[in-house]
């Protein structure tokens, strides 16, 4: 089960990750983009990949409530894994 939860949190973030470095692609060519609703939403369940795909595509990084959404997937998996190792 342990690896079942590594190989979905390693998903996740590597498809916040993909989806950071595509919408900065559709930027550049003025063409579609990923709503920053989905963005933010990958900020909270996905902080690193997220993390990661701001400073790697340097990607709105202009954004303050992009760091906030980070910050607050920080605090939210940090509170998850406390409750899991309290009750385990």
């Amino acid at each position: 089960m342990n690896n079942f939860w590594q190989s979905s949190l390693l998903l996740i973030n590597l498809i916040a990750f993909a989806l950071y470095g595509i919408d900065k692609a559709k930027a550049r060519m003025h063409a579609w983009r990923i709503p920053e609703r989905l963005l933010l939403t990958c900020g909270l369940l996905a902080p690193v990949g997220s993390g990661l795909g701001m400073l790697a595509f340097h990607h709105k990084v202009r954004k303050a409530y992009f760091y906030l959404a980070i910050f607050a997937g920080f605090i939210l998996w940090s509170a998850i894994d406390y409750l899991i190792l309290s009750f385990s």
